[in-house]
């Protein structure tokens, strides 16, 4: 049995969240912002949905790194045109723009394609430590608190299940005894529609031509019953064979004269 949620795209909401870069490392602060940006931190992430939230990264001229690494990482871009290729330290590149640095380390955390680039537009980086999306956050944190009251009052119900269909048994149904008022009511219903048929065989009578109401009747040809014409036949065939016998008995007579 399947008990795992699957949210959809209209259930999906978003929070803001505001994390300080000052001090903390590159690597560090880029895991923790593309996490929040892909939603990893809801019980509800699914891969392919953009159930993640909104990012404020502040302070991001002051993110450092370990090592050699300010010498070590270099930044590439080209103009299109031949030469065009030009490259910044990790040093020269935060002091002119802090914010791509971390957006290019956020970025390679993220899925390349129209979802990576959808969830990268969700994240702010600013270079000093204000930000004007303080209207967002207290409107986060308040919907947050509202959600949170909803399962503690979820959590606090007693639960009830559902209750069973009750079972399907065959009912006997015992014809009650009709009453006298009824069966008088029944009585004058049942002479009422007699009546009606009376009355629509009369109409249909008078309404009838004379032919129809006396059709010539057919000569009948009679016919012996089965039992008078067997008689007969046998009959007839007893003469037939007492006639040879009486020719015969007549010519001896004759002869002996």
């Amino acid at each position: 049995m399947n008990t795992t949620v699957r949210i959809k795209a209209s259930q999906i909401y978003k929070d803001w969240h505001v994390v300080d870069a000052a001090g903390q490392p590159l690597g560090r602060v880029a895991t923790r912002v593309a996490t929040l940006l892909r939603g990893k931190h809801k019980p509800t992430y699914e891969p392919h949905l953009d159930d993640g939230d909104f990012v404020i990264v502040v302070n991001a001229s002051k993110v450092r790194v370990s090592g050699k690494k300010a010498q070590e990482i270099v930044y590439y871009r080209h103009s299109g045109y031949p030469g065009g290729l030009k490259a910044r330290s990790f040093t020269e590149q935060l002091q002119r723009f802090p914010e791509k640095v971390i957006e290019r380390a956020v970025w390679g955390m993220l899925p390349k394609g129209p979802l990576g680039k959808q969830m990268l537009r969700h994240l702010k980086v600013y270079a000093g430590p204000d930000h004007p999306h303080q209207a967002q956050v207290i409107a986060s944190q308040r919907a947050q608190e509202a959600r949170k009251a909803a399962l503690e009052a979820l959590a606090t119900t007693p639960y009830r299940p559902k209750g069973l269909r009750p079972l399907t048994a065959a009912e006997v149904v015992v014809p009650a005894s009709p009453s006298s008022e009824a069966a008088e009511v029944a009585a004058r219903a049942r002479a009422r529609v007699m009546k009606q048929e009376a009355e629509t065989a009369e109409e249909a009578a008078a309404t009838a031509p004379a032919a129809e109401e006396a059709p010539a009747k057919a000569p009948r040809r009679r016919t012996a019953a089965p039992a008078a014409q067997a008689e007969t036949e046998t009959a007839a065939e007893h003469a037939a064979e007492a006639k040879p016998a009486r020719r015969r008995r007549a010519k001896a007579e004759e002869t002996e004269e």
